[in-house]
């Protein structure tokens, strides 16, 4: 990789109770969790729910999207339970692998540094046998579904699996990501209707733009170290055009959205959280700073707003049409 390096100082950063930068301060995860277990407890991000919330909704709207479908009513609680440690167990696998992926980067970058890696609190070897377990327990929830449903998401192993390498080859990692990150919204739609169609693709590809902008503005956090180490993202890409990419995606992923709407049957109701969601969306473009890394964090954590907004409207459209 091109361009110059750093080593941030490590001799102090080994304890156990070290914070993981842009945790939540007084997680439960980091206040109740024994000592020994808390690093495995960060490895797979406990502490920053924020991912497994971005991970989880797809799955909720392709599972709502397809009880539109249906004629409405309430959807199976089961399967959205499923859905739910499903996406925080493999949140936590993403994260392990990507973490032992980038475990030279991050000790380089002033973010990442006091990773459980990185900061010698998890070996290599013991992380490994972590992600083993994580992917164990991820597929025990995917064999309650439909076959289909299963084979669907075992495809998407495959994506996971390149993703960490993405940011090395190409500026468009966030597109790899919004590709993973949004498989849910196939799962959720196949564990009622045992198939694809127009809907859940509509859908799926309305999450990757979604995904493009929130990690973009998110990306823009660690830009400077990004380009320290040599690593490429969106936010070094677009630089400063990110805002007006920033609109195009959302668009993007409005316009998607509704399409998956109107071809799924849904009501005015559920086209309303679109409107809705799109307010919201210009409230961020209008707050965005691109050097100004606290307003990215506080904007990519706000992505979780967008997307139970949306969930709300498709709710609301199955239980009230």
């Amino acid at each position: 990789m091109g361009g110059p390096v750093y080593t941030a100082p490590m001799s102090h950063v080994s304890r156990q109770d070290a914070p993981v930068a842009d945790a939540l301060k007084g997680h439960w995860a980091d206040r109740l969790l024994p000592p020994p277990v808390r690093p495995y407890a960060r490895l797979m991000r406990l502490e920053r729910p924020i991912g497994w919330w971005l991970l989880l909704l797809p799955c909720w709207w392709g599972l709502l999207l397809g009880q539109i479908a249906l004629g409405g009513g309430f959807s199976n609680l089961w399967y959205a339970a499923l859905f739910l440690i499903g996406a925080i167990i493999m949140r936590g696998a993403g994260c392990t692998l990507n973490d032992i992926a980038d475990r030279d980067f991050d000790g380089q970058v002033e973010r990442t540094r006091l990773r459980p890696i990185p900061s010698g609190q998890v070996s290599v070897t013991q992380a490994f046998i972590f992600l083993a377990v994580l992917c164990l327990i991820g597929l025990a929830v995917l064999l309650q579904f439909n076959r289909f449903t299963i084979l669907t998401g075992i495809a998407s192993l495959a994506i996971v699996a390149v993703y960490p390498f993405m940011k090395r080859i190409t500026y468009f990692p966030q597109f790899v990501l919004g590709l993973a990150f949004n498989w849910g919204a196939l799962l959720g739609w196949t564990a009622l209707h045992g198939s694809l169609s127009a809907p859940p693709l509509l859908l799926y590809a309305a999450g990757v733009f979604w995904t493009l902008a929130y990690d973009t503005i998110y990306a823009h956090q660690d830009k400077d170290d990004d380009i320290l180490i040599g690593v490429k993202s969106t936010a070094l890409k677009f630089g400063d055009a990110t805002l007006p990419w920033l609109a195009v995606f959302f668009a993007l992923s409005l316009a998607l959205l509704d399409a998956a709407l109107w071809t799924a049957g849904a009501s005015l109701i559920a086209h309303t959280g679109v409107a809705a969601a799109a307010l919201h969306a210009a409230w961020q473009l209008a707050r965005f700073k691109a050097d100004d890394p606290d307003r990215c964090l506080e904007l990519f954590r706000s992505n979780r707003i967008f997307g139970l907004i949306i969930t709300l409207a498709l709710l609301l459209d199955c239980l009230l049409t």
